[in-house]
This record gives structure tokens, sequence and C-alpha cells, in this order.
């Protein structure tokens, strides 16, 4: 399934998309689940399937406005110099364990929304097209043979850094949390949908040119790697969104840098997963 949460008439919402037409789970549903994190906390996937199949209202796509598939996770995590050609371009060494960072829930923004320039602050605005992984059933100490059935699915992300603030200190939290710079959809699509995700291809384009490509086979530490360790220090819980980290092609570390500014539109497509689009503003 992909999954999808919207707002329509005034009112949040969510269902499954298929094409343009968004197929919505009826009231009662609703009443027990009424958002997707909820779904996920219940394990209530395979009923939503079901009630959606024999679901007999649609709303077209271009009629809603788009929202997080997760606009409440509990935690997001995001993973720092995960591939080799990120790790080169910024002349760091290799790693033992995985870089981690967070991001906050109110940084979050949907697929059509726009990026928020930081007028006033910084010109240094960047993109970082990512894979994001959300988590669908929880644990502790969960082993990396393990660590893919606790997947729910995947989403693009767009892991947008204010760069200078970024490097204010060695800790990167104040330039991962600009609000309105984490672009995150368009749907969750159910890890059931992808037989090998790392046979996707991850592709970030700014105003239409290829700044970054690679394949998600190109992970450092992969999928199983970045749950279990994450679960060693913390509980992962359903509706935890991890995103894994970007390739090289950043703007940052361009000759000469190029960084987004209003007006610009960046898309982040991941093959099998969708297509994230965003044009910068000055709000």
């Amino acid at each position: 399934m992909k999954l999808v949460a919207y707002q329509y008439e005034g009112k949040a919402g969510y269902g499954v998309l298929s094409g343009d037409r968004i197929a919505a789970p009826g009231k009662d549903f609703l009443e027990r689940y009424p958002d997707i994190r909820s779904v996920l906390d219940g394990g209530a996937l395979p009923e939503l399937q079901e009630v959606v199949t024999s679901a007999p209202a649609t709303l077209a796509l271009a009629d809603v406005e788009l929202l997080p598939p997760l606009a409440n996770p509990r935690k997001i995590f995001c993973v720092g110099l995960n591939y080799k050609s990120h790790v080169a371009e910024t002349k760091r060494p290799d790693a033992e364990h995985p870089a981690i960072f967070v991001r906050f829930a109110d940084s979050l923004i949907a697929d059509g929304a726009p990026l928020r320039y930081p007028s006033g602050k910084s010109e240094k605005f960047d993109f970082e097209g990512e894979l994001a992984v959300v988590i669908g059933k929880g644990g502790s100490d969960i082993a990396e043979a393990d660590a893919m059935a606790h997947v729910a699915g995947y989403a693009c992300f767009n892991d947008a850094t204010v760069r200078d603030w970024q490097r204010h200190t060695h800790q990167w939290t104040p330039g991962k949390n600009f609000p309105g710079t984490g672009a995150f959809g368009p749907a969750l699509v159910t890890a059931d949908e992808i037989a090998d995700i790392t046979q996707s291809v991850l592709t970030t384009r700014l105003n239409g040119t290829v700044m970054q490509q690679a394949p998600l086979s190109d992970l450092i530490f992969t999928l199983p790697v970045i749950i279990s360790y994450l679960s060693t220090f913390t509980r992962l819980s359903p509706g935890d969104v991890i995103a894994t980290g970007t390739p090289g092609g950043v703007g940052d570390r361009r000759e000469p840098p190029l960084y987004m500014k209003p007006g610009d539109t960046v898309e982040v497509e991941i093959s099998g997963i969708g297509l994230l689009k965003n044009t910068v503003k000055a709000l």
C-alpha cells in the first residue's frame, strides 16, 4: 500500500493512494485509528488493506493537500555520513559506528509544501536527498537478522540543512531543525511493496538537474545495522522515522558551492518509492 495523509475540506484524513485516487477508511475504522501512527501502533495495516479494498468512496489526489505521512512521529533519527561518496567529499575518516542526530517533528513538511528559506539567518541552505524508514513494530536490542521485520515502510526525505548553523559546534542539531526544512513523503510505501530496497536508486534534482544519484546498496551502514544499533540505546516504537543518510553531491561540497535559494525546486526520487517535490520560498 501507499499510505498518504492529507487535509480535505478543513479536516485531516488518510488513505491508500492508487494512481490519482485515494481510498479512505470509513468512520468506524477512523474512530479506532484516527491517523497513520495509530494504525501502526495497533498493527492494523492488514485491516486497513481490507477496509479500503471495499471502500466505495475515493478522493482525487488533486483535491487534497498532502501532509507528511507521519506528522506525529515519536522520534526522528537521522544518519550522517552514510555513503562513501559523501564521506569522501567531506574528507572525513571512516567511522566504526553510525553518526546519529535527531530532527524535531515540527520541522517536517509534506510533498508540495514550501521548503522554508532561512531569510536573514543564512544563505547556506543545502539539499540532502535520503531514504526514510518508518518503524512498524517496536523493540529493544533488535538483532540485525530480525531488523527488517520491524519496518513498516519507506518514504522519500529531504534533510535540508542550514550549513553554517550546522557547524556552529561539533553538534549538528541547530542546522538540521529550522522550521519547514524536513520534507517527507509523498507516501509511506509499505515494505511488502518493495522486494529488495537495496536495489532502489536515489536521485536528487535541483531545478531539473541531477545533483545526487546512488543505489541504496551504497549505504555504508545498512538498514539492519542502523535499526539494530538504534535499538540498543533506545526502544524503537511504531511510527519512529529514520532518515538513512545522503549520497555525495550536496551543494556545500561543490566547487563553487551551490546552495538553494528562493524559487528553486528540489526533487528527491527513489525508484519504487516515489517522487518528493518542494519549492524553496522565503516565508
